[in-house]
């Protein structure tokens, strides 16, 4: 079985698109091309979800295949770390299903096998998830309503690349803002393995403006493209694991 690539793009947002293109859409061809989306619905202290803004963070994961979550700024970084590592495991789950699928027949899945046997899927799971390079596009929306969350997302950010350092796989993370000042997003920070430059670069961000969900995720996905391209032009390409929700 090939280790491969996870590719994720990890959606911060605290409101409801309001422009361009349906998100749930982009999440949906997102996940057509190998990559999860997962998404936060991030709160302030006694503040409440709209039932379209929990619906629409719904929705995209699930077109995404990915995972969602609601959540309190104060809970944030625990949240973020949690999302991604629960997308990665649903993931590994997915692939492996498939590898059983051809194995044992559409009949039988994983959690037909006996719990001897199951026990030993799960920590192949826990191994390749240990060993997987990782690739992970961060989009945090800066409208107005973020200005208050956005130290708190920084934070939990930079906890995050912390908490997976002890991987032996490779991990890279690349973050956009949106809305962006020219374009639907603005890059933050350039592929990097680690996210302790992120205070410099959250000191510049001016929020404000529309929440262009669907043109920003189209935009992100855009970016794994070109990187791919990129990697095949130096000869650095490896086989990417495709994300799936099952």
């Amino acid at each position: 079985m090939s280790k491969g690539t996870l590719r994720q793009i990890l959606l911060i947002t605290d409101g409801c698109s309001n422009h361009g293109e349906d998100p749930v859409a982009i999440a949906a061809l997102a996940s057509e091309q190998g990559i999860a989306i997962n998404v936060i619905g991030i709160l302030s202290k006694n503040e409440e979800y709209g039932e379209h803004g929990l619906k629409e963070v719904e929705d995209i994961a699930m077109s995404g295949g990915g995972v969602s979550q609601i959540v309190y700024a104060t809970q944030l970084a625990q949240t973020v770390k949690m999302v991604t590592q629960k997308a990665m495991t649903q993931t590994i789950h997915g692939m492996i299903n498939k590898e059983l699928t051809h194995i044992l027949g559409d009949e039988q899945q994983m959690e037909d096998l006996p719990p001897e046997k199951r026990g030993q899927v799960m920590e192949v799971v826990d191994e390749i998830g240990e060993t997987v390079n990782l690739e992970v596009l961060i989009l945090v929306d800066i409208s107005a309503s973020m200005d208050d969350k956005l130290p708190t997302v920084q934070e939990s950010l930079i906890d995050l690349s912390i908490s997976l350092n002890s991987r032996t796989g490779n991990n890279q993370f690349s973050i956009y803002a949106f809305p962006g000042k020219k374009q639907s997003i603005e890059k933050l920070q350039d592929w990097t393995p680690q996210l302790d430059t992120l205070a410099k670069t959250f000191k510049k961000i001016s929020t404000g403006g529309i929440t262009p969900t669907g043109p920003a995720l189209k935009e992100a996905l855009e970016l794994f493209s070109d990187k791919r391209s990129k990697r095949k032009l130096l000869g650095d390409y490896d086989e990417y694991i495709e994300e799936s929700g099952s």
